[in-house]
């Protein structure tokens, strides 16, 4: 068994997406990872003569913003990672603005196919490409960690977009801060702002509370927030 830091070293993209992540909107990549199967290591007369092939899709939500105050009530990180946003609280302030990349996978097909990982790799590359199939990932891993490969893609293309999603989001204003919300970003003072909205026409006034305490500035909204029950 190969352990999944052994496989991260033995994984490689052979073809990326040659776009970024959609700023503004959803990204959808297609996926294709071809490994070896498990198999061969206990049949060596199949070694490099069949391949896997694992096919579906990453979606990439649009990138959000976020504060170390909100990061803070998001639950299931360890008490590490509470203490690293908390020191980041304490640096840059509790509404200093970064972005969150939420994505899910969709799983599709499975196929054995005659050949070795690489050949059948650049084959689909250059069908993909041929079809200028921009938003896809061609990816050589190991089988028992395939999953392991598709999340290194995704933190990868994640830090190969983040400067350009920055820079779009910055020139739009919507990490501004606005000083009589405690210096929350454009982006998040908008998006309340909509929630106030839902609730005028029927929405959930306890979500809307319970999204200004996770951000930490209900003291900013509490006498528009109590003028609702008048």
């Amino acid at each position: 068994m190969v352990d999944w830091n052994k496989a991260i070293e033995q994984t490689y993209v052979v073809k990326f997406p040659q776009q970024h992540l959609a700023t503004f909107g959803i990204t959808e990549i297609d996926y294709f990872i071809v490994t070896e199967p498990v198999y061969t290591a206990f049949n060596p007369s199949k070694q490099q003569l069949e391949s896997v092939l694992r096919t579906g899709k990453v979606k990439a939500n649009q990138p959000h913003i976020i504060t170390p105050n909100y990061a803070l009530n998001i639950s299931g990180f360890s008490k590490s990672a509470y203490e690293y946003m908390q020191s980041i609280s304490y640096e840059y302030g509790p509404n200093s603005p970064a972005i969150m990349y939420q994505y899910s996978n969709d799983p599709g097909n499975l196929e054995i196919l005659n050949g070795i990982p690489t050949e059948i790799a650049q084959r689909i590359s250059k069908d993909l490409s041929d079809r200028n199939n921009h938003l896809s990932v061609v990816i050589v891993g190991v089988d028992e960690f395939w999953d392991v490969a598709l999340l290194k893609f995704i933190y990868e293309y994640t830090a190969a977009s983040i400067s350009f999603n920055s820079q779009e989001i910055r020139s739009a204003g919507l990490l501004d801060p606005i000083e009589k919300y405690g210096n929350l970003p454009v982006a998040v003072v908008n998006q309340i702002e909509e929630m106030f909205k839902s609730v005028s026409v029927g929405g959930s006034v306890e979500i809307l509370k319970k999204e200004l305490d996770k951000w930490g500035v209900y003291q900013f909204y509490e006498d528009r927030f109590l003028g609702l029950f008048k």
